[in-house]
């Protein structure tokens, strides 16, 4: 009897299975488990390195099916909003092959391909989508509340940190990226500075009681020392940012950086692990307006138009 079911995203190479896996970051996705086997033996019983990572999700299933409104690619995953999606893949660098559209299901859907096929080699086309709300309640799914990724009409601060100031410019630059892009004004944007990591939660619940900002941004860097200090700083900046989104109420985007070493740090402020700083102002984003959602529930399920 069948005890567990997983998709094989089957890839050439090591660069393959890097961007498959950051594409699955880029929805959310965590990987649960990882393993890999060194090459070994020489001429024909050799073998070559093999690697693997398992990413787990709430739901999955086999589903068997055809025709010319059967999604024609190796995976299909559901998400909140499709074109909320469509919109966060493209900003983590994966272009849909077209925008999203309305199906004859009750659905709206876009086909991205994280890894393309090459001679010989396999690729990866994966369909995303979302049910329309009256497409749920025929399948017996409860209603979703989830915030957009749109800062029109909202304000933020972005408390940033002077210390480790070659990682925390970078950091803020990525943050203004994401929230420019969001639709966010200029005129909407407060920076604030502060002199290190320590300062930012009692700078970033100050602007949070003022209730002039939807969302708070907090950016900082701390590389672990040769002392106990690191840890000391690195709890209590931790601690106090969530202390003050829990007693305030007002969102806060966590953009702190906490590293061995300089060169992890700057993979994380736009190299191999993306711009952590870009990250923190799109969880505020979200956030934000998940809470006006909540506290005005009748505006924000309002059905919204799909062209």
């Amino acid at each position: 009897m069948m005890q567990s079911f997983y998709l094989l995203a089957r890839v050439p190479n090591a660069r393959a299975k890097l961007a498959m896996e950051k594409f699955l970051a880029a929805l959310g996705v965590e990987p649960s488990e990882s393993w890999e086997s060194s090459a070994s033996g020489r001429g024909k019983s050799a073998t070559a390195a093999s690697a693997g990572t398992l990413f787990r999700t709430p739901r999955t299933g086999i589903e068997v099916g055809f025709g010319p409104q059967y999604p024609q690619a190796e995976w299909l995953v559901e998400v909140a909003d499709a074109d909320a999606a469509a919109a966060l893949l493209k900003r983590a660098g994966y272009n849909p092959v077209a925008p999203p559209e309305d199906t004859a299901w009750g659905a709206r859907m876009f086909f991205v391909e994280p890894v393309k096929a090459a001679k010989g080699q396999p690729g990866q086309r994966v369909a995303v989508f979302s049910y329309f709300e009256e497409r749920k309640k025929q399948r017996g799914l409860q209603p979703e509340l989830a915030g957009d990724l749109s800062a029109k009409g909202m304000r933020f601060a972005l408390v940033v940190s002077r210390f480790n100031a070659f990682i925390t410019e970078r950091l803020l630059a990525g943050a203004l990226d994401a929230l420019r892009r969001s639709g966010a004004r200029d005129a909407d944007l407060q920076v604030v500075r502060v002199p290190g990591a320590f300062e930012l939660p009692g700078a970033a619940r100050t602007l949070a009681m003022t209730g002039r900002y939807d969302a708070i941004i907090c950016l900082g860097c701390l590389l672990r020392g040769d002392t106990a200090h690191y840890d000391v700083i690195v709890n209590e900046c931790t601690r106090g940012i969530g202390q003050s989104m829990q007693e305030t109420g007002v969102p806060h985007g966590f953009g702190v950086l906490t590293c061995e070493n300089l060169e992890q740090a700057i993979d994380r402020a736009g190299l191999k692990m993306g711009n952590k700083g870009f990250e923190a102002a799109m969880a505020a984003v979200e956030m934000a307006s998940l809470r006006k959602k909540i506290v005005f529930p009748k505006r924000a399920l309002k059905p919204k138009r799909r062209g």
